[in-house]
């Protein structure tokens, strides 16, 4: 999963450096850089809505792993024969939440901030498309969302690369099968 994740980012920052271009005339197209534009943002509001959701998910699965352990109800959903001492498990649990934990609160902020940034750039290209902003506001506002975004897909790709392992971890500690979560 982290793979395709990491293809859909890389998909979004070629698609917003396009349109970029496109904009400074670096590049020439039959589109303009509007009509780009809008693909681009719903495709970038779609792909960081599952970067979003992959570490809230793998943070909540986690975290629940670890609420059986120090619960000690359930056990056989982790376990066919559960051992007596769950210490040494509960140990690397709680390092997994910790790992999961700082990947979503060090992507998760980048990600609503992109999103934010992007919005508004997006909104103020139409403004001044109506000759109501100058284009310098939305410009600002695009760079502004340009290095956001650069500095989110880079903490992104390496946190991805961190879930998958930790995930790895976590299925080989308690031989849950690959395509299961």
């Amino acid at each position: 999963m982290a793979y395709l994740l990491r293809s859909l980012i890389l998909l979004m920052v070629l698609a917003v450096l396009l349109t970029a271009s496109l904009a400074h005339g670096y590049i020439t197209m039959e589109f303009s850089h509007i009509q780009i534009a809008i693909p681009t943002f719903l495709y970038t509001i779609f792909a960081q809505a599952f970067v979003m959701f992959y570490f809230i998910g793998v943070s909540r699965l986690v975290n629940n792993i670890q609420m059986i352990l120090k619960s000690e109800n359930n056990l056989p959903e982790l376990f066919e024969n559960p051992p007596e001492d769950l210490t040494p498990y509960v140990k690397k649990v709680d390092r997994f939440v910790h790992e999961a934990d700082l990947a979503k609160r060090q992507t998760i902020p980048w990600t609503m901030l992109m999103l934010i940034l992007g919005m508004i750039a997006f909104l103020l290209g139409g403004a001044h498309d109506t000759n109501m902003v100058e284009k310098t506001t939305h410009s600002g506002v695009v760079y502004g969302f340009l290095a956001a975004m650069l500095i989110g897909f880079f903490r992104q790709w390496w946190f991805l690369g961190k879930a998958h392992l930790l995930l790895r971890k976590v299925k080989t500690l308690f031989d849950i099968p690959d395509g299961q979560m």
